[in-house]
């Protein structure tokens, strides 16, 4: 038995809101893992109204000695405050985060270890998002439409991500001290059941800003559940909708705003084209997609509009 363990290298964070099963599985999958005795287990159960704590009390009396496990209540609803405590509370040098539906393969803790001591220059890292269906995949998802899905495969070799592509929160690793300066907007990011994003965008974007290298190791894997009931044409339409709602609630100033007008205008136009050749299910529902996505985008631009003039 280890009573007295080591300060861990890294922080395992886990956010979780009423998926108490989906988190069972996840937590199921940890004493497993290679390099188990270097991290240590933050749940961060973000305002659950199911069992999520007994599940995590649990887990943990079963590990004690042997993992380090920590349950921790967010009240404040939000993915973004969720992760944020849980950078608050962690005591390791690197903050991994994994979905409470994930299941990491045996080496991940110690791929994350073993690629940032050996590039002391890389800020963070992501890996691959392999899919694991409810059920089976639906003939209409097509690679174009994986993203949604945080379906990630980026080939086999370690490279740094280009400027427009950063890790997903599904499973990504980020050096503790990045966090002492940037922390996740609470403005942004999934708050119960709204789909709203960007906060890991916005996030990357000031570590790019800085020049901090981020880099994809394909050695990093989680295998992610997909349930049957995001599996349908109505759930990937509003995604779209409200990644397009992120997209209109980020710009501040004038310039921004011409920015954003004029990308939405260039991609009506290549939509309108591309809709010539969309002959398949999968590339007449990405039209559809993409269309609901500038709607999102017009329309929370007008509403801030709307909001400025009559506040």
């Amino acid at each position: 038995m280890v009573h007295n363990q080591p300060k861990p290298r890294v922080s395992i964070v886990i956010c979780t809101y009423n998926r108490a099963n989906l988190l069972q599985m996840t937590l199921d999958a940890l004493p497993a893992l290679a390099a188990r005795e270097k991290a240590e287990i933050l749940i961060v159960d973000n305002n659950s109204t199911d069992h999520t704590r007994e599940i995590t009390k649990s887990f943990a009396l079963r590990q004690a000695g042997v993992m380090s496990v920590q349950y921790v209540f967010e009240q404040t609803q939000g993915l973004s405050a969720a992760r944020n405590r849980g950078i608050q509370e962690a005591k390791g040098d690197i903050i991994a985060y994994l979905d409470d539906d994930a299941v990491p393969c045996l080496e991940w803790i110690r791929t994350i270890v073993d690629t940032f001591d050996h590039r002391p220059d890389v800020c963070a890292i992501g890996g691959k998002i392999r899919p694991r269906f409810e059920s089976e995949r639906p003939a209409w998802l097509i690679s174009a439409l994986e993203l949604p899905y945080t379906i990630v495969d980026r080939g086999e070799a370690v490279h740094e991500y280009p400027i427009n592509k950063h890790p997903f929160g599904a499973n990504m690793a980020i050096r503790k001290s990045f966090h002492d300066t940037y922390l996740f907007p609470t403005d942004l990011g999934r708050k119960g059941t709204l789909l709203l994003s960007g906060e890991e965008s916005w996030l990357f974007e000031q570590m790019k800003q800085e020049r901090k290298k981020i880099l994809y190791q394909p050695s990093m894997v989680v295998d992610h559940f997909i349930p049957d009931n995001r599996l349908t044409k109505d759930w990937i339409k509003r995604r779209y909708y409200y990644q397009g709602v992120t997209n209109g609630s980020m710009p501040k100033g004038f310039i921004s705003k011409s920015v954003l007008l004029c990308n939405v205008a260039c991609r009506l136009l290549y939509i309108a084209v591309d809709a010539l050749f969309a002959h398949t299910e999968g590339k007449k529902l990405l039209i559809a997609c993409r269309m609901q996505s500038i709607k999102g985008t017009l329309i929370t631009m007008r509403s801030r509009v709307k909001m400025r003039l009559t506040g």
